[in-house]
């Protein structure tokens, strides 16, 4: 998940660019997929499969979507899928819907993330936050992460109270012009609940989820399954603050996947900066 922005590269930036291009278009599909295919023929299908299928969930389904998806960013998503599918089957009778509303999801859910959403308004974080993010590209503020509080300035005692679904709340900010890169994420144990902070003034900030494009000027609550090919762009001349909520997934084993969410943090807890390299992380 990359951040961008307008700008000419320089030669260093170029060649690392072209470096990277042809590493993940080239060398991974020669150097890895070939070689994986070759020694491990029935794995190399079943995970062919797996992929077609989860790369298949996204719209619209084109030459993009799979080059991202097998030999791009989405990779990681692809190497999770059988995990991922498993976690669809363990979430019947409910569908994953993609893009969701807030009356889609059943009513106990509905009541934590209208709860947490009063708590960050009453909050006031947006006056809260502007000192400390305004010299970053983006930032992000933890409160929680996956299930466990962090200790973070300001303290917001409501997001600390004890959750049933909610398993992460942090605050998202970018700066003025500010984008990311289209990007999958990894795992289907959790919905992604993000609600914008502050008021938009035009069309220039939105989500894109497949063929679902949000407005945060029109709508601030969006709810999505963030494995899907997504971005977020704020090209507006105002910094944009961003409610950031991963609730468990809704399923008739809620303790089972928040179990998942539980092994997530334990694994990734003191390297979540990799994931969000190009983001100023403050919990």
């Amino acid at each position: 998940m990359t951040a961008t922005a307008s700008e000419t590269l320089t030669g260093r930036q170029l060649f690392a660019r072209i470096w990277k291009y042809s590493l993940r278009r080239v060398l991974f599909p020669i150097c890895v997929l070939a070689p994986f295919a070759y020694f491990f023929p029935r794995l190399a299908i079943f995970y062919a499969l797996c992929g077609a299928y989860d790369a298949c969930r996204n719209r619209p389904v084109n030459a993009e979507t799979l080059r991202r998806y097998f030999i791009g960013n989405g990779w990681g998503t692809w190497v999770l899928s059988p995990i991922n599918i498993l976690l669809d089957l363990l979430s019947l009778p409910y569908i994953n819907k993609g893009v969701y509303r807030l009356a889609d999801l059943p009513p106990a859910y509905q009541d934590e993330v209208t709860r947490v959403i009063r708590a960050a308004n009453d909050a006031d974080l947006v006056r809260q936050l502007e000192e400390r993010s305004k010299q970053n590209q983006r930032t992000m503020f933890f409160f929680r992460w996956y299930g466990a509080n962090t200790n973070t300035s300001p303290n917001v005692p409501a997001f600390h109270q004890p959750w049933k679904y909610v398993q992460t709340i942090g605050v998202s900010i970018f700066n003025r012009r500010i984008s990311t890169s289209k990007h999958f994420g990894y795992l289907r144990a959790s919905l992604r609940v993000l609600y914008n902070l502050n008021d938009m003034k035009d069309d220039s900030a939105y989500i894109v989820v497949g063929d679902t494009t949000s407005y945060w000027r029109d709508n601030k609550l969006f709810i999505f399954d963030d494995t899907l090919l997504h971005l977020s762009a704020n090209d507006t001349e105002q910094p944009r603050y961003c409610l950031f909520v991963d609730i468990v997934r809704p399923t008739l084993f809620p303790h089972l996947m928040a179990g998942v969410l539980t092994v997530v943090r334990y694994l990734t807890q003191s390297f979540k900066f990799i994931y969000y390299k190009n983001w100023k992380i403050i919990d």
